[in-house]
């Protein structure tokens, strides 16, 4: 009986498990959750702080998506943002088991999960997304954002990186 030879593209490996992919879930998600915790207790609501020439720190919620797209709707969009981060986290948990011998393919789904669970909690517990990072040049803003979406974006890039090595080899 031939046996199939595992491919570390679809494996994992028996050095990593699931364990260190979940435990930078984690931290992101306690970095996120503390951070965000820390700014309503010192902030109100539209408070600024100036950090430096082009950073503030500032309390604001978001009740949409990235960019605080479909923000202004009647409410509908908390319930599916919250069914979303849900769904994406079962289906990264089985990715990160699938793959745990990927690195950079499981540090980028992990920082992704963190960030999800971080804002999915928010939905959950406040109805909206605590956003509080305020990047701006001269009087133009960034969207102000989290610990969580910065963890999601980062983990997007990782994401991209790994499939282009992938794709080169």
């Amino acid at each position: 009986m031939a046996t199939k030879k595992r491919s570390s593209s679809s494996s994992s490996s028996p050095k990593y498990g699931l364990a260190p992919w979940l435990a930078i879930a984690a931290l992101v998600l306690l970095i996120d959750q503390l951070t965000k915790i820390t700014i309503v207790r010192l902030f109100s609501y539209g408070e600024s702080q100036a950090v430096t020439s082009f950073f503030n720190l500032v309390l604001v919620y978001n009740k949409g998506a990235a960019f605080s797209f479909l923000s202004t709707e009647s409410g509908w969009q908390r319930y599916f943002f919250t069914a979303l981060g849900i769904a994406a986290a079962l289906f990264i948990t089985f990715l990160l088991k699938r793959h745990a011998g990927q690195r950079m393919f499981c540090t980028a789904l992990a920082l992704i999960l963190g960030g999800a669970i971080g804002n999915v909690i928010d939905r959950i517990a406040y109805g909206h997304v605590i956003d509080f990072l305020d990047f701006y040049v001269r009087n133009w803003h960034w969207p102000a954002f989290n610990i969580a979406d910065s963890a999601i974006c980062v983990g997007a890039v990782l994401f991209v990186i790994d499939e282009l090595r992938r794709v080169n080899k």
